[in-house]
């Protein structure tokens, strides 16, 4: 079986590919819109893309022709939060995903306490285990109609739950984070299979 994508729209190649590329680490995003009103969204297309200084990209599409909230609050102040949520806040992370008009918070609307941030105006959802401040270090237009801004942040700042932390680093288990899969599926991490150590230099 073959796929060209010239023959497909882009609702089909995108349902294509997020089939394809999992599972998918989910970046909860808050922003605060020009009525300081906290907005809360996921985005599955999401990575880390630098260390020095730590920078990730999200990106995030149109919807109906138009910017969704996140980029409009994001390419308007520079800023924002990727908070991760683990299994117990996955019913809060989905219903997020649904579109509201911009004068309705998410964060309000299904009952998400939030916190100051400390480098910034936009508040983190007080009960991520992570969350990471970032500034906007590059805005990229992407696609035919500049249908996606993929939006380079650098982390400023990062809050991590202290159960996380073992020797330094994050205990991926007991994160128990959240997986995306096609469409309206999610997974858990499953089984965790340790390899030898191979010694990588960080770019």
């Amino acid at each position: 079986m073959q796929f060209d994508p010239d023959r497909m729209d882009p609702e089909a190649n995108y349902k294509l590919i997020t089939g394809i590329v999992v599972p998918r680490p989910v970046a909860w995003v808050t922003s605060l819109g020009p009525d300081g009103l906290v907005n809360a969204a996921p985005f599955s297309s999401f990575t880390f893309v630098g260390n020095d200084p730590p920078m990730v990209a999200i990106n995030i599409g149109q919807r109906g022709g138009e910017l969704k909230d996140t980029a409009r609050n994001v390419l308007a102040r520079r800023e924002f939060v990727v908070n991760i949520a683990d299994q117990a806040l996955l019913p809060q992370l989905h219903g997020s995903a649904v579109e509201h008009p911009p004068e309705v918070s998410e964060t309000e609307l299904l009952g998400l306490a939030t916190e100051p941030s400390v480098r910034m105006a936009t508040p983190r959802i007080a009960s991520a285990p992570i969350s990471m401040e970032c500034v906007v270090h590059h805005v990229l237009e992407l696609g035919r109609t500049s249908r996606s801004h993929l939006v380079i942040g650098e982390v400023r700042l990062v809050h991590v739950r202290d159960a996380l932390c073992v020797d330094g680093k994050i205990d991926t288990k007991r994160l128990d984070p959240v997986c995306r899969l096609g469409g309206p599926l999610y997974a858990t991490l499953g089984e965790i299979v340790r390899m030898p150590s191979i010694h990588v230099t960080p770019h």
